[in-house]
């Protein structure tokens, strides 16, 4: 519905350009990471192997038989070499995440080689930076402020991880592929790449493949795809979108940053009206300051709500009418947010293909 040229998204906004859309944050996060896969042959490849994997020993109970056959033999191999200790506790659990490393390389053993190992740690390392972001994106109860704050930090780790996450990679590449008896190439020898003649392939090392062709340039990607879907233009909107929650009796108020969210509908504010919401967001923030009716509010939504000890019910939109108005246009953005995703789905395995033609009152049943 977004597409650049005929999408919903630019059909609207070719009529109105402050129809704002801000998609949802976690499928965004989702996305950044399928654009990698996409983007890249090598990461790509890596995915689509796990998934025939998956597949292969998820669709069959005997080859899930087999699996834990060798995941047991990769145990009791460890253990009879003293790679494994019986413990308990906490040295109990550094040893099962120990044997679970040892028995990963069952899983992969028709791909034994150092490029899918390379892949398999770059993306394991990637997917645990950004795990804390994509599950405080999933959350039902969203700060769209520590949110935005999350996607910063997560840029900021890609970067250090650039920077200074080669080695180490490197490092733990080799020790799991030595353990595995899978081929480490010399990282000082010319690189050939498959399916080429040495005439015909590209006069570098293997040094520069891993570290600049891949490790780099995955890095660079991620970060792109993070920038592209995170832009500067919904980061800016929502935070300043933030500044009007009456949570924490108005903790969040920024006078400049709701100035700037006004900015942003000219067709709405027009530049005298903005001089004037200066002097009515002051006077409008020390009424809510002083005034315990609003003191326990939660969410924008409840400040425009016609119930007691509200905006409307107090006869304040019309005292603030341009910050009832910011209001308005606040709760008229379309932020998707995982809960709704989740609802939709769950109402499609109820009204699926075959009972299309349910009414509400029996769906709402």
């Amino acid at each position: 519905m977004s597409g650049e040229f005929n999408g919903l998204k630019t059909l609207i906004m070719m009529e109105n350009e402050s129809a704002y859309y801000v998609h949802c944050f976690a499928h965004q996060l989702q996305l950044a990471i399928v654009g990698l896969a996409k983007k890249h042959s090598l990461i790509g490849a890596f995915f689509t192997l796990v998934s025939n994997v998956v597949n292969i020993v998820g669709t069959s109970s005997k080859h899930c038989d087999i699996l834990r056959d060798k995941q047991a033999l990769k145990v009791v191999e460890a253990l009879t070499n003293g790679e494994l200790s019986s413990g308990k506790g906490l040295n109990q659990a550094t040893e099962i995440k120990r044997s679970c490393d040892t028995c990963w390389g069952s899983y992969y053993g028709l791909v034994q080689s150092f490029d899918f190992i390379f892949s398999l740690h770059l993306m394991r390392n990637i997917l645990g930076i950004t795990n804390a972001l994509s599950q405080a994106l999933q959350r039902d109860d969203q700060d769209i402020v520590n949110a935005m704050y999350l996607v910063e930090l997560c840029k900021q780790q890609f970067q250090k991880m650039g920077e200074n996450g080669w080695d180490s990679l490197l490092e733990e590449v080799s020790v799991f592929c030595r353990n595995q008896s899978i081929d480490v190439p010399n990282m000082d020898d010319m690189f050939l790449a498959r399916g080429r003649s040495r005439r015909n392939s590209p006069k570098i090392t293997y040094m520069h493949y891993y570290r600049v062709d891949f490790f780099y340039e995955v890095i660079a990607l991620q970060l792109q795809e993070l920038n592209s879907r995170f832009n500067e233009a919904n980061t800016e909107l929502l935070l300043c979108l933030a500044c009007l929650s009456p949570n924490d009796s108005f903790s969040s108020f920024d006078k400049q940053k709701l100035i700037r969210l006004a900015q942003l509908y000219p067709n709405d504010f027009s530049t005298q009206e903005l001089e004037v919401l200066k002097d009515q967001l002051q006077t409008y923030i020390d009424d809510m300051h002083s005034n315990t009716n609003f003191s326990e509010l939660q969410g924008i939504a409840a400040l425009a709500k016609k119930k007691k000890k509200k905006l409307v019910e107090t006869k304040k939109d019309k005292a603030y009418p341009l910050v009832y108005l910011l209001i308005k246009l606040a709760l008229r953005l379309p932020v998707a947010t995982t809960s709704i995703k989740r609802a939709f789905f769950a109402m499609n395995i109820v009204k699926n293909s075959m009972r299309n033609r349910m009414g509400d009152q029996w769906m709402n049943d």
